[in-house]
C-alpha cells in the first residue's frame, strides 16, 4: 500500500505554527477546547465518527475520532494542553524560524507530536487509505499536570487496542521511547506551635525544623543504582524571623522503574506521617504514573518504527526516559506502547524550545505508516 501523502515539512510548519499561536495552557479550558474545536471541525469534515468528553474540574475536553475499520484499534494520543501562560508568545518566546530551528511555546513538548497524531488521521480519512486497523486518535487537555481527567478515557481506549503511539517529543539523537520511570507526587503539611524566637523560644515548635528532618529522610531514598530519585519542591513556611513556624508545607516528585519499588517508596513516604510533642506531619499522595517498563512486544513495536524510519531517510535509536507521559498509563494495561515518536528538537518547558521543522515530513510520515500498516 502506498504510504499516505503528508506534505512536506515547510507546509506543515505553516499549519503547526498556527496550533503554537494558539496559547493552551493546560489551567484555561476555554483556550484549549479553541484548539480542540477547529481539530473537531477538520475531523469530521474529512469524515471521522467524533466523541467529544465534556471538561471537568478546570479542565477542557478530551476529543476522540474513529476511522474505519474492524478489529482492535491502533490508539495514537496527543496532548494540547501546555506548560505556558497567555502572553509567552508576546513577551518572551513569539514563534519564529531561526534556520533549521522553529521556535515557539509548546511547539516541541509536545504540539508537533500531537499535530502529527492529528494530520495523519485527517489525511488517512480524506484519502480514504484502508488502513489494517481502525485508527483511534485521542487529544486531550490535562496532560501537563498528570492527565488526572483523560486518564479514564486513554485507557479505556488502550483496553481493547492492539497498540499504542504516543508521540511525545523525539530524545536525544531522535530517540524514540520504549521505557519510562513511574511518576509519584506526595504533599507534606506540617503543623507547630507558634511563639515568640526570643521571649517563648521553649514554648514553641518548629514547623520548618519539623519539615527539613522530613526532606531529609526522603532526600536519602534516592538510590541512583537502582533507578530511585527523590526531590522536594518547592517548599514554604513561617512568617517572620521572630516568630517559631507553626505551619510548613512542600511537595515531592518521586520516579521508579518498577512497580514493586514504587509500592515500596511510596509506602516509605507515606509513613514518614507523624504526631508528637505538638508537632503533626501529615503526607499524601501516591504513585500517579505506573512505571512503562520494556517488553518483547514493545521492543517488536520498535523494530517496526525502525525500518519505517529508514524508509523514510533517518534512524530511529531508542530509550529508556526517567520522565512520563501519558504511555505509562497504557503500557502498565499490558499493551504494546511505543512513545517518543514525535518531532526531534530541544528544550521541553524551557524558554530555548524549538523543533529542527526539517524534521517535521519524514517523522510524521514514520508515525502515518505505523497506523496504516500495523497488523
Amino acid at each position: 500500500m502506498p504510504l499516505t501523502d503528508l506534505g512536506p515539512s515547510d507546509r506543515l510548519l505553516d499549519e503547526l505554527r498556527t496550533w503554537v499561536e494558539a496559547e493552551t495552557p493546560t489551567t484555561d479550558a476555554a483556550a484549549v477546547n479553541r484548539l480542540m474545536d477547529r481539530c473537531a471541525a477538520d475531523l469530521a469534515h474529512a469524515g471521522g465518527e467524533l466523541r467529544r468528553i465534556p471538561g471537568r474540574d478546570g479542565y477542557g475536553d478530551t476529543l476522540i475520532c474513529r476511522t474505519p475499520g474492524e478489529g482492535a484499534p491502533i490508539v495514537v494520543a496527543g496532548h494540547l494542553d501546555t506548560v505556558w501562560d497567555h502572553g509567552t508568545l508576546a513577551t518572551s518566546m513569539p514563534f519564529r524560524v531561526e534556520g533549521d530551528r522553529a521556535h515557539g511555546p509548546g511547539i516541541y513538548d509536545m504540539k508537533a507530536g500531537s499535530f502529527f497524531a492529528f494530520h495523519s488521521v485527517r489525511e488517512i480519512l480524506r484519502q480514504r487509505v484502508a488502513t489494517k486497523r481502525p485508527v483511534l486518535l485521542l487529544l486531550t487537555p490535562d496532560e501537563e499536570v498528570g492527565s488526572p481527567t483523560s486518564r479514564a478515557p486513554i485507557e479505556d481506549a488502550a483496553r481493547g487496542a492492539r497498540a499504542v503511539l504516543i508521540p511525545e517529543p523525539a530524545g536525544a539523537g531522535g530517540a524514540c521511547v520504549t521505557a519510562r520511570k513511574g511518576v509519584g507526587r506526595f504533599d507534606i503539611a506540617v503543623e507547630g506551635v507558634s511563639a515568640h524566637a526570643g521571649g517563648n523560644w521553649s514554648e514553641g515548635r518548629s514547623a520548618v525544623v519539623a519539615l527539613a528532618e522530613v526532606i531529609l529522610k526522603i532526600h536519602a531514598m534516592t538510590d541512583l543504582a537502582a533507578g530511585i530519585t527523590t526531590n522536594v519542591a518547592p517548599i514554604r513556611g513561617g512568617t517572620r524571623p521572630n516568630v517559631i513556624p507553626p505551619e510548613a508545607f512542600a511537595e515531592v516528585d518521586l520516579r521508579v522503574p518498577t512497580i514493586e519499588l514504587g509500592e515500596r517508596i511510596e509506602a516509605a513516604i507515606l509513613g514518614l506521617s507523624y504526631e508528637r510533642d505538638g508537632i503533626r506531619v501529615t503526607v499524601t499522595g501516591g504513585m500517579n504514573r505506573p512505571p512503562f517498563a520494556e517488553t518483547d512486544a514493545i521492543r517488536a513495536l520498535y523494530d517496526r518504527a525502525r525500518v519505517l524510519a529508514a524508509r523514510h531517510g533517518y534512524e530511529l535509536p531508542t530509550q529508556h526516559r526517567g520522565g512520563g507521559s501519558d504511555g505509562n498509563f497504557t503500557a502498565a494495561l499490558g499493551v504494546p506502547t511505543l512513545d517518543g515518536l514525535g518531532c526531534t528538537g530541544a528544550g521541553a518547558h524551557a524558554p530555548h524550545e524549538h523543533i529542527l521543522w526539517r524534521d517535521l515530513a519524514p517523522r510524521c510520515a514514520t508515525l502515518c505508516a505505523l497506523l496504516e500498516t500495523i497488523e
